[in-house]
């Protein structure tokens, strides 16, 4: 084929054109997974624990050096906040099983989302409350408007809901 053949420019084209695809889905993923990382950082309280979560739930039964490995945390820095996270009860921890002598280092799972979402519920609840009660609170209103509380926050696993 020669360099005018208009079939060897119509294949050029189209691995461009496959080229630009898989670059904008992997930016849309990317995007997308920093996202997650943004919301999971409001909740857990940093980006460090958030993405330490996001790596539990890709990696359960995981390490702190194979966390670290895989956020790019240091290994001090990741055991310092599987600590918090643990005493928090956001993960479990179990010791690895070894049949060799040494050091069995503890295995990392993430609980479940929903179960995430739980522990937040009553805090999140409690400051809308604050919030839509602000003048029962600056003692601006009667004691009728602070009869019951406005905001009930009940979060349901959707696999309940199948059964």
């Amino acid at each position: 084929m020669s360099a005018d053949d208009p079939h060897d420019d119509s294949l050029d084209e189209s691995g461009d054109v496959r080229d630009r695809i898989e670059q904008e889905a992997d930016r849309a993923v990317e995007q997308f997974d920093e996202g997650i990382v943004d919301m999971l950082a409001w909740v857990l309280d940093t980006e460090t624990r958030a993405r330490i979560y996001v790596s539990l739930r890709q990696h359960p039964e995981s390490t702190s050096d194979e966390i670290a490995d895989s956020t790019g945390l240091y290994p001090s820095t990741v055991r310092e906040a599987l600590a918090e996270l643990h005493d928090e009860g956001k993960l479990t921890r179990q010791k690895r099983e070894s049949d060799g002598a040494g050091n069995n280092p503890y295995e990392y799972s993430a609980i479940a989302p929903s179960e995430l979402v739980n522990t937040i519920v009553g805090d999140v609840q409690s400051e809308l409350n604050t919030v839509f009660n602000l003048d029962a609170h600056l003692d601006d209103v009667g004691p009728e408007s602070d009869a019951a509380e406005p905001v009930t926050i009940s979060v349901e696993d959707a696999d309940e809901d199948d059964e």
